[in-house]
This record gives structure tokens, C-alpha cells and sequence, in this order.
């Protein structure tokens, strides 16, 4: 194939017509511009849960199961903390803030509830409004208050529930107790399982946080999912102010060392905005919303940016230092670079677009927009930079714009191209041994790698429980907003019987009015697997059987229906079912009842309680399994099930991304080494030093006890594309001066010229991205973390490894060989020319 007529084309415009495609440029950049007003944030959990069955499943169970034209409701809990929350005080607390929250019009309260109306209750039973309960705990004694709550203990179920676990009913005292408040709210944003974006729920519950606080209730915590998506949101806007600053601090420092020059560093910047302005500018006019896991996508693109600049000014600058002049020097550097940096783009390009596959969204989101940032920075550090280059030093010469410093990086004599040329004495004295050495560290590595956890929580994406002493002493506007959610949710899981993960639901599609739907439901809670709660032998459960048996316990009359059609006296009706469920719709069972069967008869829900310590997998497996039970159509759903099934994609993303990055650039660089150099063989070189780099980096994972999570999930496909970068450099530069000098030669020119630029770009990368650390979204710190090991692995494996692979390839490929010449030590001899790898 002849692809030098399109690099040489390539080399003319950027030389001789550089005004133009500077120009060019800069209107596509405006253009994009357009778009950056119209990116809009997507956050939470919500995004990841899209289109999975046990999520849709939910959804229809939210829909289904609820009275007709119903007005939506949305819970606020009130969590009061004190040394006694049933203390007559603290009672009085408790039903004062409920008593305020229901006088406030704008929050809509339809009810609340809580321990201490409860214990109201025993006190007076005839006090059913909140006001009248604050009037009988105010004339009750501290006796009258022990005994009543006494009673209600004994009584009540639900009081014990609402009250932290070291309740004690002798001294009727607990340190925390949970009161709840229903909100009457527009339609349509009660349902699903996750959470994440803006709704009236978290006007109405930051309302009711003020409307406490400022009744000087400073004990209690208003909480709820509306102030969850609150902070899900703002998350993502305070990671931004404060990685954002850091980074380009960073940057801008180890972008002076590299380039030591200003202009030169003004023009790599400005290259790096306008990456960053295209790629976000197509998301806005593509509609492609901004979420958590797009936060990492101009650290990456910095990385790539950052290391094609650095490139291209070295390389040039080599050039000049033999004292060629500007047109020959930038034509040598792009006829090489264009090639280098093409496949480079490709390579990245298959690494992030492997996350395409993922069946998660916003995955599937991050690989799009990640694959068209790269090759927008391909265009812009490859066409539009160079460019600029020529014009800057055409205008040097004529007008006195200062110049500090056009040396290369890693020239010949400097301290650092003695440091870096380890790799290459490493490679002279024992290639295979050191090779062996690596081999085993990095099947070892692997083999330890396969221990990493999987996760997908709320945890994932709210900030830590406490924010560093560092980061809480920063100015406005770096300083963060006040979270409360993660410390809430610690202290309910620590203080109080689970509830919400307490259960799994299984929705049944069929023809509920066939005789033998009810004993279906009723059969499956027979034998019920480890991870259910069993009453009497069976899964504990509500369902319509429930109901059905609650309704013939206080109603003679339908209980003479219910054994009428009971024909094997289990309590559970086979005929007519049709007349049982018009009774229970007629009746004051109407609500309760279409919480568990759809008004059309043709679904239901059963909801099983499972253990509190079982693992999610385990009760997913078992739901699963009792679902299959049944003869109709059941799907395993609920929060539990839900979010297994996205930990399960995810791990399963992480593996299937893993394998396609890397047997489509081990395909891409054969066939591209094939017809650029005659080498394929090359290419199966050039990807040695990237696997060492996953092996390496999944250990790394699991030794620091980092799972596979929503946005790590993404890194080991994104690490084959970054690792790539800086083997191909190594690569192909090794490739061009094989042609010209001996090996030991071409290895010692290609690690000091490429090299100086790689470890420019490697200071520049881990620092600019590493700086994700300091995220408040913990994810977001992991992914920057690993992020900048993966490039600092790939760094050294390309200066350490790959020289020695290099060897070992040349005594394979370039002449007779013999197990003896290959064990050698080293070879100074100059290859004999190939056209191809035979």
C-alpha cells in the first residue's frame, strides 16, 4: 500500500499552507463552541440500572401495583439522635417537628408517623392528630411514659422497627429512633430503583431540613431521596472545582519543564483546549448528557494531548538541533509523527470504543465520546499544532519574540538520556533472562488479579463520611458543599434493622383468574432457599395470598367465600377467583390489596423478606430461583436484585472490554506493521510491554483493595489504549533507524530521542490525572489513581521491557537463528534487511 502520497500531501499542507489550517481550526473550534451551552448532567444510579430486566420489572411493579389515579407520594425520614430518644423531651421533640412539617402548605404532608405518636397513642387513645398528641405527652409523668412505651412494645410491631438496636424496654430508653413523613407530590417521580438528578422530592425534603433546623431541633436529621440525588448532583460539580484547578497547576508546571519554552508551552495549551472544547462541544450537539463517568475523560485526553505535543516539539526540535531548517525539520517530524501518532489514535481508539460492548449505558457513553475526543486529538496535535509550530518560528524570524530554550529532551550527554537508557543496557547484557523475569511476574500478577472484588452501590457515587482536613480548610470557591448523606447512611446501617435491603420481590405475569394462580404463589414460599426468613416453615412473604388470608381473619363473610373455594382447605382459594379479588376491590382491602395484584388481573407481586446479612448475590440467586418455580412468566426483581445484576455487568464489561482492546490492537498493529514496515511480527512486539502493564495494574487493584466499580470497570480497556501510546512510540521509532543503523544504535537513539519525549509526558500525565485523587466522588479518585499507575506502568514497561523484547525479536526475525545465539548475552551485529517476517 502506498500511504506515503498521503503523508507527503499531509506534510505540504501543514508546511506551506500553515495559515490556512490554523485558520481552518479555529472556526471548527468555534463551531464547537456552540455546543458546550448544551451539555446537560446525568448523575446517580438511575443511569447504570436503564433497560436491564430486573430494573424494567421494577418499574412495572412501581406502576402496576398502586390504586388507581392515586395522587405519587415521596418519604422524608426525621432521624433523632439523644441520649434518650423516649424520654418525655425528647418525645415532645419528635411530634413538635412533625407537628411543624404538617402546618407547612408548600410540603404537602399527607401523614407522619413515628415512635413517639405511638407511644401518644397508649398514652390516649382517642389522640389521632399530632397536635393532640403533643398535648397528651405534655401531661403525662416519666412513669406514664415508661409504661406506655411498655405497651407499645408489646403491641405494636412497627414501634420496635422505628427505634435504633439497643432499645431497652426495662429502662425504655434507645439513643436514636426514625420518624417518617408523607409527602402528597407531582406525578412521576416516585418509582425506580435509583437514584440521581433533580426532582420536586428534593425542593420539598430541603425545605422541610430548613423548617426543623430553624424550630432549633438541632437533634434530628432530615433525610430522604430527594437530598440523596441532591448530593449525587453536586458531587460532580464540586470533583470538578477541585481537580480541575489542581490539574492544570500540575500541568502547567511539568509542561514548563518539558517544553521550557513559553510559546511553545502557550501552543500546547491552547492545542489542549481546543481538544477538550471539540469533544464536549459534539456532546452538547450530539445530546450526549455529562455524567459521573465522563468526568474522566479530559484527564485522558490530556493524557494522550499531552504526550502527542510533547512528541511533536521534540522530535521537531532534534531536527533543528542538526540545523535543519524549519520546513525540512517539521516535514521530517510529521512524515515520522503522523504515522506514529495514527497508530496510536487507532490503537486508543479500540481500547476505549471496546467499551461499546458494555451493556451498561453510561459505559457505553464513556467509550463513544472517549473514541472521538482521541481521534479529535489526533487531528488537532497532528494537523493543527505542527502548523502552528511552523508559523510561531516563521514569525521568530522575523520579529523578536523571545526563545529560552529549543533543545531536545533526552539528548545525547544529558543525565536524563543516561537514566533512560537502563532499559537498553538491561537488553544488551540479558534480554531472555530478564524477559523470563518479567514473564513470571506478570503471570503472577494476573493470577493474583483475578481476587478483585465487583461493586456497584449508592456508595460508589456519594462523597466519603468525612472530607480530608486539607480539602475542608480550602477557600470558597473550592471549598465543598456540607454531605450529610454518607454519614446518614452509615448511621442507619449501623443503628438500625435493615429494611430496604431486606427484601426481594418476584413480579408474576399470567392470567391471575386461572384457578391455580393463588397456589402458585402460595407453593413457592414452600422449602424456601438459605438467604430467606422462614415463618413456620415457610419463606416469610406478603402477596394477595396474605392479604386474602388477613381479610378472612376480621371478615366472616368472605371467609365463608374463601373456604367455598378452597378445595384442599390450605386457606388459599382454587375457584372463582375472579369474585374473591371484586370482594377484596369492594371492601376497605381495596389499597392493600393492589399493592400485590394489578387491577386487570394479570400480574401480581410477592415480596419476600430475606436475611439481612446475606450476600446480594446469593439472595439474587435464590430469588432467581424460586422465580423459575413458578409456571408463569416471574422475574427476580427488587433493589437487591437490581443491583447485582449491574455488579454482574459490570465485571462482566471489565472482561469482555479487557479481551476485545486487546485482540483488536494486537490485530490492528500486525496488519499496520505489516504494511507499513514489512514487520508484522512487530506489532506482536510492540504489545508485550501492554499486557505486562494490565497484569500489573490488576494486582495493583486488588492489593489495594479497589473493586470493579461503575467507572473502574472502564480502566483495563483504557490501559491497553494508554499503553499502547507509549510502545508505539518506542516502536516505531526503533523501526525507522533499524533501517539506518545497527541494533544497539537504533535502540540507544530511539530511547533517548523518544524516550526524553515519553518521560515528559509520563510526569505530565500522572501528575495532571492523578490529581482525580482529590475528588470528592470516590470513584472518581480510584479511577485517577489507577489511571495514573497504569501510565506510569506503561512508562516503564515500554523503556524497561520492550527494548529487551525488541532484541529478542531482531535474533528471531532478522537472522538464522539457534537456542544458543538467542540465550546470548548480547549482539552488536547490524541486521541483515527484511522485507518480511518469514
Amino acid at each position: 500500500m502506498d500511504y506515503q502520497r498521503y503523508i507527503d500531501w499531509a506534510d505540504d499542507r501543514i508546511v506551506h499552507d500553515s495559515r490556512k489550517v490554523v485558520v481552518a481550526f479555529l472556526l471548527v473550534t468555534v463551531v464547537f463552541s456552540a455546543g458546550l451551552g448544551s451539555v446537560s448532567t446525568n448523575s446517580g444510579t438511575s443511569q447504570f440500572t436503564t433497560g436491564l430486566p430486573a430494573e424494567e420489572a421494577f418499574e412495572r411493579v412501581n406502576e402496576e401495583f398502586s390504586p388507581t389515579f392515586s395522587p405519587d407520594t415521596g418519604s422524608t425520614q426525621l432521624i433523632q439522635r439523644e441520649n434518650n430518644v423516649l424520654s418525655k423531651p425528647a418525645l415532645l421533640r419528635m411530634l413538635r417537628s412533625q407537628h411543624r412539617l404538617e402546618e407547612h402548605g408548600d410540603l404537602r404532608v399527607t401523614d407522619t408517623a413515628s415512635a413517639a405518636s405511638i407511644v401518644a397513642g397508649q398514652l390516649n387513645p382517642s389522640a389521632t392528630t399530632t397536635e393532640e398528641q403533643i398535648y397528651a405527652v405534655e401531661r403525662a409523668t416519666p412513669s406514664e411514659i415508661d409504661a406506655a412505651v411498655e405497651r407499645a412494645a408489646e403491641e405494636n410491631p412497627r414501634f420496635e422497627s422505628l427505634l435504633s438496636t439497643d432499645f431497652n424496654r426495662r429502662s425504655a430508653s434507645a439513643s436514636a429512633t426514625i420518624g417518617t413523613v408523607t409527602h402528597e407530590i407531582p406525578a412521576g417521580i416516585s418509582g425506580g430503583s435509583g437514584q440521581g438528578g433533580s426532582s420536586p422530592l428534593t425542593s420539598i425534603q430541603r425545605q422541610a431540613e430548613f423548617t426543623v433546623s430553624s424550630a432549633g431541633q438541632g437533634t434530628t436529621t432530615v433525610f430522604g431521596s430527594g437530598i440523596v440525588a441532591d448530593e449525587f448532583s453536586n458531587v460532580v460539580s464540586d470533583s470538578l472545582i477541585l481537580t480541575v484547578p489542581a490539574a492544570v497547576l500540575f500541568i502547567l508546571f511539568f509542561l514548563t519543564i518539558a517544553y521550557r519554552d513559553l510559546a511553545d508551552m502557550a501552543l500546547g495549551l491552547l492545542a489542549l483546549f481546543m481538544a477538550v472544547v471539540w469533544t464536549f462541544g459534539f456532546m452538547g450537539l450530539a445530546g450526549i448528557p455529562f455524567s459521573q463517568l465522563l468526568i474522566a475523560v479530559p484527564p485522558l485526553l490530556l493524557a494522550v494531548g499531552i504526550d502527542f505535543g510533547i512528541h511533536a516539539v521534540n522530535r521537531y526540535r532534534e531536527e533543528r538541533a542538526d540545523g535543519e531548517g524549519i520546513d525540512t525539520s517539521m516535514r521530517t517530524t510529521t512524515d515520522q509523527l503522523l504515522v506514529a501518532f495514527f497508530i496510536v489514535t487507532m490503537t486508543t481508539v479500540i481500547g476505549f470504543a471496546a467499551n461499546l460492548t458494555s451493556a451498561l449505558p453510561p459505559i457505553q457513553d464513556f467509550g463513544y465520546v472517549a473514541s472521538i475526543g482521541i481521534i479529535f486529538t489526533f487531528l488537532i496535535f497532528g494537523v493543527f499544532l505542527p502548523a502552528a509550530k511552523v508559523e510561531l518560528d516563521r514569525l521568530r524570524q522575523r520579529y523578536p519574540i523571545p526563545t529560552f530554550s529549543e533543545s531536545p529532551l533526552g539528548s545525547e550527554g544529558s543525565a536524563l538520556g543516561a537514566v533512560l537508557r537502563g532499559g537498553v543496557v538491561i537488553a544488551n547484557r540479558a534480554p531472555v533472562v530478564f524477559l523470563v523475569l518479567i514473564l513470571v511476574s506478570t503471570a503472577g500478577a494476573s493470577y493474583y488479579a483475578t481476587g478483585v472484588s465487583t461493586s456497584f452501590s449508592q456508595d460508589d457515587f456519594l462523597p466519603p463520611e468525612e472530607n480530608p482536613d486539607f480539602v475542608e480548610a480550602l477557600p470558597e470557591p473550592f471549598a465543598p458543599s456540607d454531605y450529610t448523606v454518607t454519614a446518614v447512611t452509615n448511621f442507619l446501617e449501623e443503628n438500625f434493622d435493615s429494611t430496604q435491603s431486606s427484601q426481594a420481590t418476584v413480579y408474576v405475569e399470567g392470567p391471575m383468574r386461572e384457578d391455580s394462580a393463588l397456589e402458585q404463589i402460595y407453593r413457592a414460599g414452600e422449602d424456601p432457599p438459605e438467604t430467606f426468613v422462614r415463618e413456620d416453615g415457610r419463606a416469610d412473604s406478603t402477596s394477595i395470598v396474605t392479604v386474602i388470608q388477613d381479610r378472612a381473619e376480621r371478615d366472616p363473610e368472605f371467609r365463608r367465600m374463601v373456604e367455598r373455594n378452597d378445595r384442599n382447605d390450605n386457606g388459599v382459594p382454587d375457584d372463582n377467583l375472579g369474585e374473591i379479588y371484586e370482594y377484596l376491590l369492594d371492601s376497605s382491602a381495596r389499597g392493600q390489596a393492589l399493592n400485590y395484584i394489578a387491577e386487570d388481573y394479570r400480574s401480581a407481586r410477592v415480596v419476600y423478606t430475606v436475611e439481612s446479612d446475606a450476600s446480594d448475590s446469593a439472595v439474587t440467586d435464590d430469588t432467581q430461583a424460586v422465580a423459575e418455580d413458578f409456571r408463569y412468566e416471574a422475574t427476580a426483581t427488587g433493589s437487591i436484585v437490581v443491583f447485582q445484576a449491574v455488579s454482574d455487568l459490570i465485571l462482566e464489561s471489565a472482561i469482555q472490554s479487557l479481551a476485545i482492546a486487546l485482540s483488536g490492537a494486537s490485530v490492528f498493529l500486525v496488519m499496520i506493521y505489516g504494511v507499513l514496515e514489512g514487520r508484522p511480527s512487530l506489532g506482536l512486539a510492540n504489545t508485550v510491554p501492554v499486557v505486562v502493564t494490565v497484569a500489573w495494574l490488576a494486582g495493583t487493584m486488588r492489593l489495594l483493595g479497589i473493586p470493579f466499580n461503575a467507572l473502574t470497570a472502564t480502566l483495563l480497556a483504557i490501559t491497553i489504549g494508554l499503553g499502547v501510546d507509549y510502545s508505539v512510540h518506542i516502536t516505531h521509532r526503533f523501526a525507522d533507524e533499524l533501517g539506518e543503523t545497527d541494533l544497539q544504535t537504533a535502540l540507544d537513539r530511539t530511547v533517548r530521542g523518544t524516550g526524553g519525549a515519553l518521560f515528559g509526558s509520563m510526569l505530565t500525565t500522572v501528575f495532571g490525572i492523578g490529581v482525580l485523587a482529590l475528588a470528592v466522588f470516590p470513584a472518581i479518585g480510584q479511577f485517577g489513581v489507577l489511571t495514573a499507575l497504569s501510565i506510569a506502568y506503561a512508562f516503564l514497561a515500554s523503556l524497561l521491557v520492550l527494548p529487551s523484547v525488541l532484541v529478542v525479536w531482531d535474533r528471531l526475525f532478522n537472522a538464522d537463528w539457534s537456542v544458543r545465539g538467542l540465550l546470548s548475552l548480547g549482539s552488536s551485529r547490524r541486521p541483515a534487511p527484511v522485507d518480511g517476517d518469514d
